[in-house]
């Protein structure tokens, strides 16, 4: 059976420091995915870098945050997308662009269909190329970076890796400038809180900090996949990690052994598509807590925000700290009139619900 590896490439991995992108490096990443590809992998890779790429061809000072977005990913995302054709072309191996909207992917037969693409170019033995159309993604509607992104893809792909490529080795325990800092090498299950340790800064070109990767990495480890996090800047990085026994420095998130269904995993990359809040008291919340237990209506103490059946709540506990996410089974015109009854059926069943 063929190994499934996500592969995420950030921004500063593949934008020059004087803006652009480094053609070099994009064809040396190039280079390892055939390499694995010829060795039987499946290589999915969740790209970034169109926003830098367009940010090179056009100065507009007076554009708004937004338009600007808009613009130079619609010009750079043709420009990084013809590179990697081209790169793949001299390789022998065919590549596919997939652009995605968080909206796209809200729903679970989007969610689906999207699968279904995927898995049709990877049995072609295409590579799919994944980034987010940030001509039509706007503010709330967009993901919080292309981390949360190759977070849903690997778990919805079923990879058994995802390899998040950064411009340094890992998360260390310390600012990464200081000599004194080391790499954090392995992140355990239940150990994943390494908020301590998190440098607050951005990058300089993508969205996202080494928090938001932290956090994702977690998510996507309890879900039962190895995440590691490397330097994409380092030379042949790609094919140490996955075809030798060298001892690579990075941080590695050992996975969860427990089962995680693919329902429970688009659930638990859905809170940004809640419609609405449960709210539970003290005795629900624990059974929560306890486990394998669904909502019930007799333990709702109030219903927050309009929803449909089966879209996607978030669920709180009597002091206001957010339990999970999950599917809710009425609407929230019906949900209120339920609340506190006993003898109804769960507002949340534990097969559609995520907790934290």
């Amino acid at each position: 059976m063929k190994k499934r590896i996500a592969i995420k490439i950030g921004s500063n991995v593949l934008a020059l420091k004087e803006g652009g992108l480094d053609l070099k490096r994009i064809k040396q990443l190039v280079s390892q995915v055939s390499a694995l590809h010829r060795q039987g992998f499946e290589i999915i890779m969740i790209s970034s870098g169109a926003v830098a790429a367009g940010r090179a061809l056009i100065t507009d000072d007076k554009l708004d945050a937004v338009s600007a977005r808009q613009l130079f990913s619609a010009i750079g995302q043709a420009k990084l997308i013809n590179h990697y054709h081209e790169f793949f072309a001299k390789e022998g191996i065919l590549c596919g662009q997939v652009l995605t909207t968080k909206e796209s992917l809200s729903t679970r037969s989007h969610y689906l269909n999207q699968r279904n693409c995927m898995e049709v170019m990877l049995q072609h033995g295409v590579v799919p190329i994944v980034n987010e159309n940030d001509t039509i993604s706007v503010t709330e509607l967009m993901f919080t970076d292309n981390d949360e992104l190759s977070g849903m893809v690997a778990t919805m792909m079923n990879a058994e890796k995802l390899i998040i490529l950064s411009n340094i080795d890992g998360i260390y325990n310390g600012n990464p400038s200081d000599p004194q800092s080391t790499v954090i090498r392995e992140v355990l299950p239940g150990k994943r809180d390494l908020s301590s340790h998190i440098q607050t800064s951005k990058s300089s070109f993508g969205r996202g900090g080494m928090q938001t990767k932290t956090n994702i990495a977690s998510k996507v480890a309890d879900e039962g996949l190895e995440v590691i996090i490397a330097n994409g800047k380092k030379d042949d990085i790609l094919l140490k990690l996955l075809t030798s026994d060298e001892d690579i420095v990075c941080t590695r998130f050992l996975p969860s052994t427990a089962p995680t269904t693919s329902v429970k995993k688009w659930i638990a990359h859905s809170e940004g598509f809640a419609k609405g809040e449960i709210h539970l008291d003290a005795k629900a919340a624990e059974a929560l807590r306890e486990g394998n237990n669904s909502v019930l209506m007799v333990g709702v103490t109030a219903i927050k925000g309009n929803f449909e059946k089966d879209d996607i709540v978030k669920i709180f506990d009597d002091q206001q700290n957010q339990l999970g996410v999950g599917k809710t089974q009425y609407s929230n015109e019906d949900a209120t009139k339920l609340i506190g009854k006993k003898g109804k059926r769960p507002i949340v069943h534990y097969d559609y619900m995520y907790l934290f």
